[in-house]
């Protein structure tokens, strides 16, 4: 039988392809960066040269836009042998794979279709208190204004252990600074020197500018948490200062005490070398 007479393969099913391209994706990627991002994303549909998947929550989604949608359109073009369109959308937290209606295999349904039909399962699944909890806390007029969705991680640690050490000043600073940074633990994403000015830590922070510069001679505070560089500038009248540069630890070291009664030292650098030796602050600054 020459090739020109040989029937055509079949495509596979649009999961299949899925899991194709998650085990070329599990290869190639970090094993965190892959659980984390990638494994949670759900095959929604394929229609019309369109593969729609689902993710999450909207971080998600635009870190997969953002970093994975080439590679993965790359990918299923090469499942099917054809030009292919990828699709991310945001799909409900509780939806399971295995919430979805019954079909065949082989069955493609249009995306819009599956996600009417998505939400219709939750509205059965989800108990009525716990949907009001959810629009209360993030699809409400109210939410947009909170913003529940943006957070920044405090451990129990360095509310019971380290605010008694530092007080309350200290501590609201060094939440400031934090609050100015990004950090994400699981890909190891760290920005976390920035450009600031004292005035701006201490509105953030609630104190005064007198207690932030305070803060940051303190002792415990310049050893684990912050430290900082004058920035000066070059201007008609002579030389001024123009803020500072802030590099700030985003995670919590073991407190003095407990580095004694563990033997766990925190000897290693947290910052820069940039950042070891400090100025004295300036009058105006």
């Amino acid at each position: 039988m020459t090739d020109a007479s040989r029937p055509p393969q079949p495509q596979p099913n649009q999961r299949d392809a899925w899991q194709i391209v998650l085990g070329q994706l599990q290869a190639e990627m970090a094993r965190t960066m892959f659980e984390t991002w990638v494994q949670p994303l759900r095959v929604i549909g394929f229609q019309d040269g369109v593969f729609t998947l689902g993710a999450f929550n909207p971080f998600a989604r635009d870190w997969v836009v953002n970093r994975l949608k080439s590679r993965i359109t790359q990918l299923l073009g090469a499942v099917y042998s054809t030009s292919v369109e990828l699709q991310v959308v945001v799909i409900n937290e509780f939806y399971r794979p295995e919430q979805s209606l019954e079909r065949s295999p082989q069955t493609t349904v249009p995306a819009e279709i599956q996600v009417e039909e998505i939400q219709a399962s939750e509205k059965i699944q989800i108990p009525n208190n716990r949907k009001m909890m959810l629009q209360r806390a993030y699809g409400s007029r109210r939410a947009k204004l909170i913003e529940p969705e943006r957070g920044m991680f405090v451990t129990l640690y360095s509310f019971y252990s380290w605010l008694p050490l530092l007080g309350h000043s200290a501590f609201a600073t060094i939440l400031a600074a934090r609050s100015l940074c990004y950090w994400n633990p699981m890909t190891g994403e760290l920005r976390n020197v920035i450009e600031t000015d004292m005035s701006e830590l201490a509105r953030r922070a609630a104190v005064s500018v007198r207690t932030v510069k305070d803060v940051l001679s303190h002792e415990l505070v310049r050893q684990y948490f912050l430290r900082y560089k004058v920035r000066r500038i070059i201007t008609p009248n002579g030389v001024r200062t123009a803020g500072i540069s802030l590099q700030v630890r985003m995670d919590d070291p073991l407190t003095p005490q407990d580095q004694e009664l563990s033997g766990m030292t925190e000897d290693e650098p947290w910052c820069s070398p940039d950042f070891e030796t400090e100025e004295e602050f300036d009058r105006d600054l």
